[in-house]
């Protein structure tokens, strides 16, 4: 029933010899990488005019210039990344070049933050997707952590069928996206030109306004970056690219910045002419759209399109989080069981932990997306600045044909990266304060796991000056509940191995019981001893544990080896299980940590 459940929703197993099949073309790639980037023009430019509000409507016209200035970073970034595609194709974006070029300890703060950061993506998309949703339809607004929680579930068991059927069902959603904002942004420019639009409904630019500072502003300018959050993706996923990878990783990322650019300049613009207030229960995007077309149609679609992409804007955390997953284990500071490939060629670990953590975000942050956006731009910005400052280390020391232009386009974008990392830090403290804890504890946590990997490794190495010690021969324990066929099966399977020293061991509540079982036994098993234990207190384990660990004591002292042969019975029927007391999976669990104590489990099958 399970294999058939999760076959229905993953589809059949595929071929490793299918991986290729897996790769993205620049179309799918565009869509299933882009849409976190693209879809935080619904909420960024909102958080421009949510800081300029606090000294009146009448500021909103500086969010022209915080406009502009994001695109100059945005710019920045997307020529960094473009260098950083080629400099490093084999994907890891910033968390392999801080490695490489600032040292261990950098990678595992840029790691760190993007493990979050994807999380915190998939958490800040879906939240602001039911946002939009609920904007439209009010009534289900008291429903939003459910909502969420079920598009989490929805987009995970998308992704665990493989990337590329993910990236085939989101490229109609992202396309359809991109096409209504031109859409609005077209008709919105339009009426404006053709005087439809009220011309009195915003502040002159340059209208002096009291209250404004160089503080505010730069914070206003820091709010409006979290529009560029998932640039650094494809960077990241280049490995998922059809060859040549890195070409078409770096013409998918210039695209990228294009549509990025338009759309969000043409949204800052439309929400400053149509002097846009932002809601806690309205969109700005939204309020946009209806100015332009009323409650039509057009309302209702770019609507349903918004929260469509920001809820699978999500999908963009899927791609990359398993794949810099791959790459921290690969170092060691991650489970290795984020290297192992699904059913569908995806690393499915990666897919599973991510679904899992990102609704328990959403469930403690009630589904609030003003909430987790500081927290979610300070975890980009920080690998941001580490990458680009990494970069320019990188062209000093290598100083390759052309490479101050390249070091210039790197220190700008560190240096404006820098800037938005301190104004949250200075002005978001009470919300982006939880990095401080957490960055430590993950960083802490990557050291403990690759020190452990380390000395596993150094166990398991095979040292040709160190003498191998001989063993000389087996002593075999076999506890025994009573005379059963799973109990005949397991001496014989002793006795097969051709050890002389096999004891069969009985734990007894009861003196007469135990009399009795021994008469049993001597007429049942007359050559193999019988060992019995009287337990006080009812218990199995302390008196056979005590008998093993003397047993294991003596055996040593001779290089002989101890081995537990548990008989277990297997019910034909699994639910079976939950009657009987499984006392062998106790004794195993029991004995499990035992050192040079050898435990095998002789299983007995039932047949109806």
């Amino acid at each position: 029933m399970v294999s058939s459940l999760k076959r229905l929703l993953i589809g059949r197993p595929l071929k490793s010899t299918e991986l290729g099949e897996q790769k993205l073309n620049k179309t799918k790639a565009l869509a299933i990488l882009s849409s976190d980037a693209l879809s935080s023009v619904a909420y960024g430019p909102e958080q421009i005019l949510i800081v300029l509000i606090t000294v009146s409507t009448a500021a909103f016209w500086y969010s022209l210039p915080i406009a502009i200035g994001v695109l100059i970073l945005l710019t920045a970034l997307i020529l960094s990344y473009r260098q950083i595609i080629f400099a490093y194709p084999h994907g890891g974006g910033a968390y392999v070049v801080s490695k490489e070029n600032l040292g261990v300890n950098y990678g595992l703060i840029a790691g760190g933050s993007l493990l979050v950061d994807y999380i915190l993506t998939v958490a800040v998309s879906v939240s602001a997707g039911t946002d939009a949703l609920t904007s439209a339809f009010p009534s289900l607004h008291e429903h939003n952590v459910i909502i969420a929680i079920i598009f989490v579930l929805f987009i995970t068991t998308l992704n665990l069928r493989g990337v590329t059927e993910s990236a085939s069902i989101l490229a109609y959603p992202v396309y359809l996206f991109v096409l209504a904002l031109l859409i609005l942004i077209g008709v919105g420019i339009y009426n404006i030109i053709t005087g439809h639009a009220p011309a009195n409904l915003h502040t002159p630019v340059g209208t002096p306004i009291a209250g404004i500072s160089l503080f505010l502003l730069l914070k206003a300018f820091a709010s409006g970056s979290s529009a560029l959050t998932g640039v650094e993706a494809i960077s990241n996923a280049i490995p998922n690219f059809k060859d040549p990878a890195p070409n078409n990783a770096a013409k998918t990322l210039m695209a990228m910045g294009g549509l990025l650019a338009l759309l969000f300049s043409g949204i800052v613009y439309l929400a400053y002419y149509y002097g846009i207030t932002p809601s806690e229960t309205v969109t700005v995007v939204s309020q946009i759209a209806e100015e332009t077309f009323g409650r039509s149609f057009m309302y209702f679609f770019i609507q349903g399109t918004t929260a469509l992409i920001l809820i699978l804007a999500a999908n963009t955390g899927y791609t990359a989080f398993p794949l810099l997953a791959v790459n921290l284990a690969n170092d060691k500071f991650i489970p290795r069981m984020f290297k192992l490939r699904g059913d569908r060629l995806g690393y499915s670990n990666g897919i599973i932990v991510l679904g899992l953590a990102s609704i328990l975000l959403i469930i403690l942050f009630k589904g609030k997306t003003e909430h987790l956006i500081p927290l979610y731009a300070i975890g980009v910005f920080i690998p941001f600045t580490l990458s680009q400052t990494g970069m320019m280390l990188k062209w000093i020391h290598e100083k390759p044909n052309g490479w101050v232009s390249k070091f210039i386009i790197n220190t700008t974008g560190a240096l404006i990266s820098l800037i938005v990392t301190m104004m949250f830090f200075l002005t978001k403290f009470a919300q982006v304060w939880p990095v401080l804890v957490f960055l430590p504890i993950i960083i802490f946590v990557f050291y403990r796991i690759n020190k452990h990997y380390e000395a596993v490794g150094e166990q398991l190495r095979i040292l040709s000056n160190e003498p191998a010690v001989p063993i000389e021969g087996n002593v075999m324990i076999i506890p025994v509940a009573g005379i059963t066929q799973v109990v005949e099966n397991s001496l014989n399977y002793a006795k097969s191995l051709g050890s002389d020293q096999i004891l069969a061991v009985y734990v007894s509540f009861d003196r007469e019981e135990e009399k009795k079982f021994e008469e049993k036994w001597k007429k049942w098993q007359p050559n193999v001893r019988l060992v019995t234990l009287h337990s006080h207190y009812r218990s199995i384990m302390n008196p056979l544990g005590k008998f093993i660990d003397t047993v294991h004591h003596k055996a040593s002292e001779s290089n002989y080896r101890v081995t537990v042969i548990i008989p277990q019975f297997i019910p034909r029927k699994g639910w079976h299980n939950i009657l009987h007391n499984q006392s062998g999976l106790l004794i195993k669990a029991f004995l499990l940590y035992r050192k040079d104590v050898i435990i095998t489990t002789v299983p007995y099958h039932f047949k109806k």
